[in-house]
């Protein structure tokens, strides 16, 4: 019987690749591994898969697509582009409207306001990879110039129009965000 806490020796050594370097996290078990290697990859496989969130949309309806076709060159008019939120703040005697600054890859920074404040505190976003059309005109806002628009989603929930969904209990806006590798100024089609 071995004392408590002490580590199980093991006689023979893994057969894992003798040339690989220990993991920095991780402690092997062993005293008789000479990679740790094995050891790493037998602990993580043993670990539970994580369980995926069961979304209910039985109460969803989704919009109609248009009847109406837009030919290519309508289209390719509208510039979509990844951006990455630099910073964002509330606008100041405003209940609605949050100030984005973002990375659109130009090399400026350009500033969008959105009215989803109701949904998200500015704070949230700083850092996320989100979608906007960048060749609206610009629009005057609360004195504040908007340089094109955020992309967000918009279904029906039990008949009501919404720009939100229920998620654990609280109302969220869908703001379409996007993989933190895509970079700022992709162009989306």
């Amino acid at each position: 019987m071995k004392p408590r806490g002490q580590k199980p020796q093991v006689e023979e050594a893994h057969t894992a690749d003798d040339n690989a370097a220990p993991a920095a996290d991780f402690e092997c078990t062993c005293f008789a591994c000479p990679s740790q290697e094995a050891c790493k990859a037998a602990q993580e496989a043993a670990q539970p898969a994580p369980v995926e969130e069961k979304l209910d949309f039985s109460n969803v309806e989704i919009e109609p697509l248009f009847q109406d076709f837009v030919d290519f060159e309508t289209f390719s008019k509208s510039d979509f582009r990844a951006v990455k939120v630099l910073n964002c703040e509330a606008v100041p005697k405003s209940k609605k409207l949050l100030k984005f600054t973002l990375d659109d890859g130009t090399g400026e920074n350009r500033t969008i306001l959105s009215g989803i404040h109701a949904y998200y505190e500015p704070e949230q976003l700083i850092g996320k990879t989100c979608v906007a059309i960048t060749n609206l005109p610009p629009r005057p806002m609360m004195g504040l110039e908007s340089c094109g628009m955020m992309l967000s989603a918009l279904h029906k929930e039990n008949g009501e129009e919404r720009l939100n969904l229920l998620i654990n209990g609280e109302e969220r806006l869908n703001l379409l965000m996007l993989d933190p590798h895509i970079p700022a100024g992709a162009k989306l089609y």
